[in-house]
């Protein structure tokens, strides 16, 4: 590689080389580790605004400024997940995708459909093609448009399917996974997400700085005698903070077994509603899961009348 070439000039004595996080920052980073030099991955908005002072913009300034930056002090260093983890957030995310398309085939198809009077109505994963066909099959002109779509919708299920059947393998096999699990709400897919997403533990100083990293936190407007909370920040990583507003939903309105988290969540909803009690519970869902991750520990249930106590 040309830039590690010249980073390992005999000539250079580097103390620190600053990259800035972007799509090429992880495969950068990790060839630069391996050849033990001192690189950093500086987070994206703190460099911009560090640079947003220059008047001419080109690669050469930016450059001399990411030089300055790394010398007097002034960056935020970014965590540059593990190659295990990027494999795992890549197989979550391709699931994702098809799992999206295939989605908007079916939405899609009962859109279109309720145009002609064809109305899908409640139906499974499963029947639903052959309730497409059921409903076209008077209709030989429609029949000859959808069975397209039909095709791509199995072929994206099929597909789905065997990535799902991936990450259940990888989840039965990992210790940590199957920890996370035992939280009530945490399924497999959240418990890999979680997984992936938070890489090393030990990164986070304390376990409740984990629900302000995923974007689950108020923001907080302060400025003399005004003091205002508003939504929660939404920064950090989207596909996590779904995936614990998910687990949050499912504790709340689906858990059959109670629990002390169960009766928190409860109170804040008889008070708050059930909207801000699902995200406070995915906030504490994140803590909790992190603290058991670093403490190797499960779950404590507890009865209902102990949590209601």
């Amino acid at each position: 590689m040309a830039i590690l070439a010249v980073l390992t000039e005999q000539a250079l004595a580097i103390e620190r080389i600053g990259l800035e996080a972007g799509p090429l920052s992880q495969w950068l980073y990790s060839a630069l580790v391996e050849a033990d030099l001192p690189v950093i991955c500086v987070e994206t908005r703190h460099m911009k605004a560090a640079l947003s002072a220059q008047i001419n913009k080109s690669d050469r300034n930016d450059a001399r400024g990411i030089a300055q930056m790394m010398r007097v002090g002034l960056y935020r260093p970014v965590h540059v997940k593990t190659l295990a983890s990027q494999k795992r957030r890549m197989l979550l995310t391709s699931r994702q995708h098809l799992q999206s398309k295939a989605l908007d085939i079916e939405n899609d198809l009962r859109g279109t459909l309720r145009n002609f009077g064809l109305k899908v109505g409640m139906v499974g994963t499963v029947k639903f093609e052959a309730r497409i066909r059921d409903l076209v099959a008077e209709h030989p002109d429609l029949a000859a448009i959808v069975e397209p779509l039909l095709i791509a919708r199995r072929v994206l299920r099929e597909q789905l399917g065997v990535l799902h059947r991936q990450l259940l393998e990888i989840v039965r096999h990992d210790e940590v996974c199957r920890r996370l699990m035992t939280t009530p709400g945490v399924g497999p897919v959240v418990a890999l997400t979680f997984r992936a997403t938070v890489d090393v533990p030990s990164r986070f100083t304390s376990s409740k700085a984990v629900g302000a990293a995923f974007g689950l936190t108020p923001r907080r407007q302060q400025s003399g005698e005004i003091d205002r909370m508003g939504g929660i920040s939404k920064c950090g990583d989207a596909m996590m903070r779904e995936r614990l507003f998910e687990a949050a939903l499912v504790l709340m309105t689906h858990s059959r077994k109670w629990s002390w988290l169960k009766a928190w969540g409860m109170k804040i909803a008889r008070h708050r509603g059930m909207k801000r009690a699902i995200v406070a519970v995915a906030r504490r869902l994140a803590v909790i899961m992190h603290r058991m991750w670093v403490d190797g520990t499960e779950f404590r249930w507890s009865t209902k009348e102990a949590a209601a106590a």
